[in-house]
């Protein structure tokens, strides 16, 4: 990956940018606006907190800037599944989703996922939050990172990101492309499920090859309105959240996106989210909320384009040498 490049553009250089929803980008940048503690953002939140009018306030505020790496730009799409589930195992639920051991250091590799799986060494611990049914729904759940799980008494138990294991994460699409069972073009979760569903002793060996497990917790508190957590550790919006690389993009930064293909979009989104497959400078995954259709969408949304990070004018003078 090449070093980053810092190329100052301006509001017209956006592509739909004054038809755009700002009231709703701006509802959505206040949420964790006050989270940010830089000097240069806290002027801006402060700023946001006089109710100013939206377009206005992100036009004043800050300067767009477009952050590549050489690398081409790629949109996905993630979503919150909704899943049944039951406390305690039985003959319908017999795949457990973990909470996080407390023997995991940030940065060392833990148990692999064959290893946790197959090996089964975290069973016994106390450590089972939940039982599914399929072992696919406890691999694409780790995937988005969070979920709605339905009790057989009708109540719901949410869950979200608690940590993961220090491996690597690796595409499972991307081993059947290069495997030749699929072409780029074709793959989509439910391509996937479908494949591994239809090719058991093949299909389990391939998630092991994700060695990325992911752990989690219960965020039942949050309300059922609102969306999953965040990387920021607050509630994100469907239509308006996406998860990004934070070595490149400031969490909470508005971030406008042109996203090519069927549908296109072109949008004012707030990053409110990472990825362990999100890397690079050109590279996002879109939050389309919670459910099957969102799960629809999100599995459809392999596209290019371009997304240019807005920055305090103090910053962005900074990184492109020119000034306001």
């Amino acid at each position: 990956m090449a070093e980053p490049t810092y190329t100052r553009l301006t509001f017209d250089d956006l592509q739909g940018w004054r038809d755009d929803d700002h009231q709703a980008a701006f509802d959505v940048f206040i949420k964790t606006c006050r989270d940010l503690v830089d000097p240069e953002w806290t002027a801006v939140c402060a700023f946001a907190g006089t109710n100013p009018a939206p377009r206005d306030f992100f036009e004043q505020s800050f300067r767009p800037v477009l952050i590549e790496d050489g690398d081409a730009m790629l949109f996905t799409g993630y979503f919150e599944p909704e899943l049944t589930g039951a406390l305690q195992k039985d003959t319908a639920y017999r795949y457990p989703i973990y909470a996080l051991p407390d023997d995991v250091v940030p940065g060392k590799p833990y148990h692999t996922r064959r290893q946790i799986d197959e090996d089964r060494l975290l069973a016994g611990r106390g450590l089972e939050l939940a039982w599914l049914a399929d072992p696919l729904d406890v691999f694409f759940l780790q995937v988005q990172g969070s979920g709605r799980i339905r009790l057989p008494d009708g109540s719901m138990m949410r869950v979200g990101f608690a940590g993961k294991n220090g491996h690597p994460y690796s595409s499972i699409g991307k081993a059947l492309v290069d495997r030749g069972v699929f072409e780029p073009h074709q793959v989509s979760a439910a391509v996937i499920r479908n494949w591994v569903g239809e090719n058991y002793d093949e299909g389990r060996a391939l998630l092991w090859e994700n060695e990325s497990y992911v752990f989690f917790r219960e965020i039942s508190e949050v309300s059922a309105d609102q969306g999953p957590l965040g990387a920021m550790n607050r509630s994100i919006t469907a239509d308006r959240s996406i998860a990004v690389d934070p070595a490149f993009v400031t969490l909470g930064a508005p971030v406008w996106i042109e996203k090519e293909g069927d549908p296109p979009m072109s949008r004012l989104m707030i990053a409110q989210d990472t990825g362990s497959a999100i890397k690079g400078a050109q590279r996002a995954d879109i939050f389309f909320g919670s459910g099957d259709e969102a799960g629809q969408k999100a599995g459809n949304t392999k596209a290019g384009g371009c997304m240019v990070v807005l920055m305090p004018a103090t910053t962005a003078e900074r990184l492109t040498g020119k000034a306001s």
